[in-house]
């Protein structure tokens, strides 16, 4: 079949003569959300606002304002009670030492998902999105079933006087299995699309693996580092499910702030409830914050 530059000039300008690609330019233009009625925009935009306000700030609002319902002193002597002060501090204990082991394995798994290719690594990347698909409650039953007394490794742990459920290490241990995905998450898509090249190019050089990483790789993937130590984080200090089966619910030694709040709401010690709550709220509002920030930073960074 030939081409006819004249036959197809003719029949784009009968074409244009019909009228009709002005109205597909405009029918285009209109998948635009700027060129969208006035009135659609502001329903829109409401309707938006109106959820989050309802559903997000009003109940937000409503834990500060009831952990501060019977006044300021009130609310001081329920934060530092002893057992506040020890779940506070275990929360603390728990998250730090997850974002650190979390850092620590999941970039190593990024460096070697990315960087290698090697017999199954499609197993090794379903591993990593496991806590994701597994509820927490059923992670703390796998650590009961291991490191219980009637778990596999329970009879020996005891002979050793090693504890680890119903004490800090099971605490940690749940906490970093449901945390694990965050830093390897972000930073796998970003190590993947930037490919080995950089890294080649510093070993050709003469830089030695561990020099390569510290002065090539980590400074390319420090923004998607720092997001997924932020998740982790946030993660970390209000798990639940996980903690509360292997904690035993001991007061001042494994309650952790979701779990003492849990006891103060069931013993309807509302006020300290909310007050510690409150606590939880503040250290989301910052790690937002933080999130916000962070990534107005990526974008600066990216253009």
């Amino acid at each position: 079949m030939s081409f006819n530059p004249v036959i197809q000039s003719q029949e784009t300008a009968d074409f244009l003569a019909t009228g009709l690609a002005p109205a597909l330019v405009v029918h285009r233009s209109r998948r635009d959300g700027r060129a969208d009625p006035l009135w659609l925009q502001w329903t829109l935009t409401g309707v938006a606002l109106s959820f989050l306000t309802v559903f997000i700030v009003v109940p937000l609002v409503n834990v500060f304002a009831q952990a501060l319902a019977k006044g300021v002193p009130a609310y001081v002597a329920a934060i530092s009670h002893p057992d506040a002060l020890a779940a506070i501090w275990l929360t603390v204990v728990a998250a730090v030492v997850a974002v650190i082991l979390n850092v620590v394995f999941g970039t190593i798994t990024a460096w070697a998902i990315t960087k290698y290719e090697f017999r199954g690594k499609s197993l090794l990347i379903s591993l990593v999105d496991l806590p994701f698909s597994v509820s927490p409650v059923i992670s703390g039953l796998v650590f009961i079933l291991l490191f219980g007394a009637q778990g596999y490794f329970g009879p020996w742990l005891q002979d050793n006087d090693i504890k680890i459920v119903f004490a800090v290490p099971g605490i940690i241990l749940a906490t970093v299995f449901v945390t694990f995905p965050f830093v390897a998450r972000e930073l796998i898509p970003l190590m993947r699309e930037q490919g080995i090249q950089d890294e080649e190019a510093a070993i050709s050089l003469g830089a030695s693996g561990l020099r390569t990483f510290f002065r090539v790789t980590l400074p390319n993937v420090k923004w998607a580092l720092l997001y997924g130590v932020l998740l982790t984080n946030a993660r970390a200090m209000g798990e639940f499910g996980a903690v509360s089966v292997v904690s035993g619910h001991i007061r001042g030694e494994t309650n952790t702030m979701p779990l003492h709040i849990e006891i103060l709401y069931n013993e309807y010690q509302f006020m300290a409830a909310f007050a510690v709550a409150s606590l939880l709220a503040f250290l989301a509002l910052v790690t937002l914050v933080a999130k916000v920030v962070l990534e107005k930073r990526i974008a600066r960074t990216t253009r």
